[in-house]
């Protein structure tokens, strides 16, 4: 797994390290010297994962649509620096566009987590209902509250299972003093605390060299993570919990967003956007078929009973928990589309 560089080094290779559409002779006239707005657009992960093609392609659109006045130079697979450190970036105006995990954003917007509330998504049918309806729609005025510009689409990072290097994770007994990685929210450690299990909050770029040293025993991710960061050669079992369904908020710096000329904003909002669209479809569609290519690199799949651990989280008090920390109104938007959780 590739290692992230340092972020002068990073910065300093901008445009020759991603992006297709402010190079001469790729389809547009200027490149990214003569541009009049440079956005760096920050993202931890991998090169080849759909978020990171369909943002080439976004750039590559915006290059042309606005005649080579914006440039969008793309950063995957923290680059840039680990999320926490990006966010903070994003907000001083250092990085101008990040895509990040509601679940992580929730250390400066609590609510941007509420996506991520354990086994509450069945299928996707029902996250699209409520991340482009009014529980999407509300976590959006919060993100703007908070001072970040953030895009109408949410980008999917599918649903997340658990892997592990010890054991596979059939009921919720089995994650009793399970050693996990999970990203830096309070969410994820609440949910698998109640678990009884031991959760280590650990940024994504770090994630492969702790499950190597064996610092903690396994992580959650979807599949098409699990495949592009290579976690299969430092990981024996995937447990397909469906545990969570994550996605990521493509947020922008409100000073360097509302630097662009009114039609440039246009522009950009509906590439990004649409780009975020075809990238769903893209990243359903790799988690759908990756599991047979995680198999023949040796991983042991298993499937468990999502009722025994939904009734685990709710006997354990998690959604009360939670259902507080939201508040009615946000709990109330999030049932409309998922049902009663309790």
């Amino acid at each position: 797994m590739s290692r992230p560089v340092p972020r002068r080094a990073a910065l300093a290779a901008g445009a020759a390290l991603v992006l297709p559409a402010i190079l001469p002779g790729r389809g547009h006239a200027q490149g990214s010297g003569q541009a009049q707005h440079t956005l760096k657009f920050a993202n931890n992960l991998p090169d080849t994962h759909p978020l990171n093609i369909r943002a080439r392609e976004a750039a590559e659109r915006v290059a042309r649509e606005t005649s080579g006045r914006v440039a969008i130079q793309v950063f995957p697979n923290s680059q840039l620096g680990s999320d926490t450190d990006t966010l903070s970036q994003v907000r001083s105006g250092a990085v101008e566009l990040f895509t990040l995990s509601g679940l992580i954003l929730a250390t400066l917007v609590p609510a941007a987590s509420i996506n991520g509330v354990g086994f509450a998504f069945p299928d996707y049918a029902t996250v699209w209902k409520a991340m482009d309806g009014p529980l999407g729609a509300w976590v959006r005025g919060q993100i703007n509250r908070a001072g970040l510009v953030v895009m109408d689409r949410i980008w999917d990072n599918g649903f997340r299972q658990i892997t592990s290097s010890t054991r596979p994770i059939a009921t919720p007994d089995d994650l009793r003093g399970f050693k996990i990685r999970v990203p830096v929210s309070p969410l994820w450690t609440s949910m698998f605390r109640a678990f009884e299990a031991a959760p280590a909050s650990i940024n994504f770029n770090e994630v492969y060299s702790a499950l190597q040293t064996r610092i903690v025993e396994g992580q959650e991710n979807p599949l098409a993570l699990i495949e592009t960061a290579r976690l299969y050669e430092v990981q024996k079992y995937c447990s397909l919990t469906n545990h969570m369904w994550d996605g990521f908020w493509l947020l922008a710096n409100r000073r360097a967003w509302e630097r662009l000329p009114a039609d440039a904003r246009e522009i950009t909002a509906r590439a990004l956007n649409e780009g975020a669209v075809a990238a769903r479809r893209d990243t359903e569609a790799l988690n759908g078929t990756v599991q047979a290519q995680l198999q023949s690199k040796g991983l042991t799949f298993n499937t468990v009973s999502t009722d025994a651990f939904r009734d685990r989280l709710r006997r354990a008090g998690f959604y009360a928990e939670w259902k507080g920390k939201y508040g009615d109104e946000a709990w109330g938007l999030l049932q409309q589309a998922v049902g009663e959780l309790g």
